[in-house]
C-alpha cells in the first residue's frame, strides 16, 4: 500500500513537472502581450497610462513592450476623431508614441504619422516627431511627408508672419529637429526655406544645425536651392555659398553661374544678377562668358531706358572684358563703335563708359577691336581717352 502511493506520488510530480516544462515551452510574449492587453482595454483612460509605464517596467518588457504600445496606438487612432482634445487622451498618445520610439517598432511609423494628422495639440505632435526620428531612418515615404508639412508650414508663416496664429513653433522646431536627424539631402531645400522664412532665432538655430547634419555636397545643395527655391532663398544661397571660403573658388564660381543664369531676363532677380557678377568677375569666371554676354546685352537695355544705373553698365563692361572671348570682343567694339558715332554726330559722351569700353577691349586683346579703337584718335576725345586708347590699341594681338 506504501509503495502504491509513493508510486502514485512521482506519477503526479511527474505530471506536474511535465506541465510546468510545457507552459514554459508556450510563446512567452503571446501570453504576456494578450495579457496587458486585455488589461488595456479594461483599463481607463488614466489606467491605460499607467498601465504602459508599469509594462515598460516588466522584466519582461523586451519580448512584447514594442507590440503593446503599437496596441495603444492602434487605439488612439481609432478613438482620436472623439476624444482628441482629450488630455487623458494627449497623454496617452505621448506616453505611447515615446515609448513606440524607444522600442525600436518601425511598424508604428505609419500608425505615427497617422496620428500626428489627427492630433493638433503640440505635446503629442513633438513627442510623435521624437519617435519618427528614432523610427524613420531611411524611410522615403515618411521622409517626403515631413519634408511637404515643413514647406507648407513655411509657407504659412511667410504669409501670415508672427500673427499667424495657426503656427505651432513648437512643432516646426521638433519637426526641424527630426529631419536632421534623419539627414536626407531631399530635406536640404525645404530647411533652406525654413532658414529663410523668418522664424524666431531659436528656430533659425535648430536650422542651421539640421541642415549642417545633412551629408553630401553642400555646393551642389546650394545650386540646387538657386534653381529651385523663390527668389528670396535663391539669393540667401547665393550669399551662403558665394562668399564662403571653406569652398573652393571653383564651387562658388558654380554657384555665382547658377545664380546669373537664373536672375537673367527677370525683373525680380535684378539684385541677385548684379551680386553675382560682382562675385563671377572677381573670380575671373571663364565658364560664364556666354552668360557674360547676355548680362551685358540686359543692363545695356536697362540703362538706355534709365532702368539701371551707369555703375551697372560699368560693372557689365568690366565682367565682359575678363572673359577671353571673341564673341565679347566683338560686343564690346560695337558698342565702342555705336558710342563713337554719337560722340561724332552730338559731341556729348560719358567718358566713363568710353573708358571702360577701352580698358576691357585691351584686356581681350581682340584684333577685332582695332578699327573702333583706331576711330577714337580722329574723335575730339580729352586726353585721358586718347592715352587709354593708344594704349590698347599697343595690346591687341595680331
Amino acid at each position: 500500500m506504501i509503495c502504491y502511493k509513493i508510486r502514485r506520488f512521482f506519477s503526479a510530480f511527474s505530471c506536474f513537472l511535465l506541465f510546468c516544462f510545457l507552459l514554459s515551452a508556450l510563446p512567452a510574449q503571446e501570453s504576456i502581450l494578450s495579457s496587458y492587453e486585455r488589461n488595456f482595454i479594461r483599463a481607463s483612460l488614466t489606467a491605460k497610462t499607467r498601465l504602459l509605464e508599469d509594462a515598460a517596467k516588466d522584466e519582461r518588457a523586451k519580448e512584447f513592450i514594442g507590440n503593446l504600445y503599437e496596441f495603444a496606438l492602434q487605439f488612439a487612432l481609432s478613438s482620436g476623431q472623439f476624444l482628441g482634445n482629450d488630455p487623458d487622451m494627449i497623454s496617452l498618445v505621448a506616453v505611447a508614441a515615446r515609448g513606440a520610439g524607444t522600442s525600436g517598432n518601425k511598424d508604428s511609423v505609419k500608425t505615427l504619422w497617422e496620428l500626428f494628422q489627427i492630433f493638433s495639440d503640440s505635446y503629442s505632435r513633438v513627442e510623435i516627431l521624437g519617435a519618427l526620428a528614432t523610427l524613420g531612418t531611411g524611410n522615403q515615404e515618411l521622409i517626403g511627408m515631413l519634408n511637404r508639412f515643413l514647406l507648407g508650414e513655411n509657407d504659412s508663416f511667410r504669409k501670415g508672419g508672427m500673427n499667424n496664429t495657426g503656427i505651432d513653433f513648437p512643432v516646426i522646431k521638433a519637426c526641424i529637429r527630426v529631419l536632421g536627424i534623419l539627414g536626407d539631402n531631399s530635406s536640404f531645400p525645404v530647411l533652406f526655406s525654413a532658414m529663410t522664412a523668418g522664424y524666431p532665432q531659436d528656430i533659425i538655430q535648430e536650422t542651421l544645425k539640421a541642415l549642417d547634419s545633412i551629408q553630401g555636397n553642400y555646393k551642389d545643395y546650394l545650386i540646387n536651392v538657386i534653381r529651385n527655391n523663390p527668389f528670396p532663398e535663391k539669393a540667401a544661397a547665393f550669399r551662403i555659398g558665394a562668399y564662403n571660403e571653406k569652398l573652393k573658388p571653383s564651387e562658388r564660381g558654380e554657384l555665382a553661374q547658377a545664380a546669373l543664369e537664373v536672375s537673367l531676363g527677370s525683373n525680380q532677380g535684378a539684385s541677385l544678377r548684379y551680386d553675382a557678377v560682382t562675385v563671377l568677375t572677381r573670380l575671373k569666371w571663364l565658364p560664364a562668358a556666354p552668360l557674360a554676354i547676355r548680362n551685358f546685352y540686359q543692363v545695356q537695355s536697362d540703362h538706355s531706358s534709365a532702368l539701371a544705373p551707369r555703375e551697372r553698365f560699368l560693372e557689365a563692361i568690366a565682367f565682359l572684358g575678363i572673359m577671353e572671348s571673341a564673341e565679347a570682343a566683338q560686343a564690346l567694339a560695337l558698342q565702342l563703335g555705336f558710342l563713337n558715332s554719337q560722340t561724332e554726330k552730338t559731341g556729348e559722351y560719358d567718358e566713363a563708359i568710353i573708358l571702360a569700353l577701352i580698358n576691357a577691349l585691351g584686356e581681350l586683346r581682340d584684333k577685332a577691336a582695332f578699327d573702333y579703337l583706331l576711330y577714337i584718335g580722329y574723335l575730339d576725345y580729352p586726353d585721358r581717352i586718347q592715352a587709354a586708347e593708344r594704349d590698347a590699341l599697343n595690346r591687341l594681338r595680331w
